[in-house]
């Protein structure tokens, strides 16, 4: 039996969809445990390609049940226009696809709020997705959370959605200066997709209890990253859930004491989408070929990415918070043609050098960073087959971040296809 966590090392859009996708063809349970459809998980094999947004990123190889845990917040029909299309793929989901009870649904007034406050906080705005991840959450922690299992309940759930917007309504009206938003078609809107949703709604912590009695496979799969943690990240620019290892287990049901493998995933460079602190940035011509060279705009979004060189400071933190004992590397490709490349190695911050990552946001903000700068291997990657047939160079930069870090490279990505991967 194998349970094993793979999350984001960075701040997310590192590849983690791909990466799922290729371990799951020997995983019996795929669990996505945290986050909302603002997550993009793009896959690409056998000339297709599909961005997965609340779906586990193990429904196209093998033959895994796939379930979002209670972690999630779901939007009802997002998730249904998702299974459509993976539907169109896969074929019927019925009885592959489970949905946690316990998961909580996001509504039309969590998007509405998400929009008011980030144009209420002006310059000071987060940059989120607009999808509203963030109020659903707060509404979970504020206890008047709708859940999955509310939707087989009618008389109680329009119960709640109405007691819900009598409150949201005072602020709209008082605070944000918006139109108040009715209950009737929120509730007759939801009903609609309850009724294609709820057969696929179930106990999942049950069955995956179940699972780990029965030895199964399980691969918990993240959004995001650990920088983004909402615990452990850049706060306030930050998400709203914990893409972290420790998430997993509070977002499945799995108890910490099965997990046996943390795989974290990084890019051989590194991206932020949305506002916050970046220490190794580049805005001029090498954070541009980088956003060119690896097409760096949000797969749920559109938004170009920030860009800038491997940070491995934030790297190694990611390693601590997580317990890391795997690392994906993806990528490499897109390095192929720098005569040199750069490698965060250490901060400066008032005049000290430090290796540990801040937790003070001005601290950050005022980042200088210290480089290793190593020769590039100008050639491509693209028969490389393994890692003995890398170039000299690309071994010795990929040496170098192995033992910064202490954790052992597994899994190398040299292109976006599951063809691309090196297992090590």
């Amino acid at each position: 039996m194998s349970i094993r966590v793979v999350v984001g090392a960075q701040w997310g859009d590192e590849g983690k969809g791909k990466i799922v996708d290729l371990l799951s063809k020997e995983a019996d349970y795929v669990v996505r445990y945290q986050g909302g459809a603002n997550a993009g998980h793009t896959l690409k094999f056998d000339d297709e390609k599909i961005v997965l947004h609340l779906i586990p990123s193990g429904m196209f190889n093998g033959d895994a049940t796939c379930i979002i845990g209670n972690g999630v917040v779901i939007d009802p029909h997002a998730l249904l226009e998702e299974i459509k299309e993976v539907e169109e793929l896969a074929g019927d989901l019925t009885g592959r696809l489970k949905i946690s009870n316990a998961a909580h649904v996001i509504l039309p007034y969590h998007q509405l709020l998400d929009k008011v406050k980030e144009e209420h906080r002006g310059d000071d705005a987060i940059g989120t997705t607009g999808r509203g991840i963030g109020p659903a959450y707060v509404s979970k922690v504020s206890r008047v959370g709708i859940r999955m299992s509310d939707l087989f309940h009618p008389e109680q759930l329009r119960d709640k959605v109405q007691s819900n917007i009598d409150d949201i309504n005072d602020a709209l009206q008082h605070i944000y200066d918006h139109d108040p938003i009715e209950a009737d078609p929120v509730v007759e809107d939801l009903l609609d997709a309850a009724d294609k949703l709820c057969p696929y709604i179930t106990n999942t912590s049950a069955l995956l209890h179940d699972a780990i009695e029965e030895g199964k496979d399980i691969l918990l799969e993240g959004a995001q990253g650990s920088l983004l943690d909402v615990d452990h990240g850049t706060y306030p620019f930050v998400t709203s859930s914990c893409p972290t290892a420790g998430g997993a287990s509070t977002g499945s049901g799995i108890p910490p004491t099965a997990i046996d493998k943390v795989m974290g995933i990084s890019k051989a460079y590194c991206t932020r989408v949305g506002n916050g602190p970046f220490p190794t940035e580049l805005t001029e011509e090498a954070g541009e070929e980088l956003r060119e060279a690896g097409q760096e705009f949000g797969a749920t979004t559109g938004r170009p990415r920030r860009c800038g060189w491997i940070d491995l400071v934030a790297l190694k933190y990611a390693v601590r918070v997580n317990g890391m004992n795997e690392l994906t590397l993806t990528k490499l490709d897109i390095l192929n043609d720098f005569e040199e490349i750069k490698l965060c190695t250490g901060y400066e911050i008032d005049g000290e050098t430090t290796d540990v990552f801040p937790m003070d946001l001005p601290d950050i903000d005022t980042v200088v960073p210290k480089y290793k700068t190593m020769p590039g291997w100008q050639q491509s990657l693209e028969d490389c087959d393994s890692y003995d047939e890398f170039p000299e160079n690309a071994k010795k930069y990929l040496s170098f971040v192995e033992d910064y870090l202490g954790v052992e490279l597994t899994i190398l990505s040299k292109g976006p296809k599951r063809s691309e991967t090196i297992v090590l």
